[in-house]
């Protein structure tokens, strides 16, 4: 079995995740452009910590282009650590697939998640945002983008809270 977690984040801990995703931060290039990138469109953007911290970040947005998968979409932010490894901190995850939590042995159908690195997890040697939870907040990637940018205190990148009490010509 490999080692998931790097040497530079093995004594990660809940406080310094929970602080790296809450610290003031600010997109340094809202104009990226999209790249269609094996089958899915993505665009990466760039984030630095307000609060004179230095961390840097990247958030990205991930949708599959292939017919029918529509709910197949992802969008996270990793801290960017001073060696340049990176951590995915969060994941917000449309309903595509169903979500195994591997340490509680319990899963999740096919429902919106958000992902969230943990210090038990990275101990346990799994991916570090390999605990997830549903959520109501969000039904596309547009709104995961909102949650995730609303939730991680990032400035500089316009997006709209999506009503999700509304009912989609999709839903059953």
């Amino acid at each position: 079995m490999y080692k998931v977690v790097s040497m530079a984040f093995e004594s990660i801990t809940d406080e310094k995740i929970e602080e790296l995703l809450r610290c003031s931060k600010h997109l340094t290039n809202p104009q990226v452009r999209t790249k269609a990138i094996e089958g899915r469109e993505q665009v990466n953007y760039k984030v630095e910590a307000t609060d004179g911290s230095g961390h840097k970040f990247e958030v990205y947005k991930r949708q599959n282009l292939r017919t029918g998968m529509e709910n197949d979409f992802s969008c996270g932010i990793s801290w960017i650590a001073s060696n340049g490894e990176s951590l995915t901190l969060a994941r917000y995850n449309g309903p595509s697939h169903s979500h195994p939590n591997h340490i509680e042995k319990t899963r999740l159908g096919y429902c919106c998640h958000i992902h969230k690195a943990t210090e038990r997890y990275v101990q346990a040697n799994k991916k570090p945002e390999g605990f997830a939870e549903e959520t109501d907040r969000y039904k596309t990637l547009d709104g995961a983008l909102h949650c995730l940018i609303t939730d991680c205190n990032i400035s500089g990148l316009r997006t709209e809270p999506e009503d999700t009490n509304q009912t989609s010509l999709f839903d059953k």
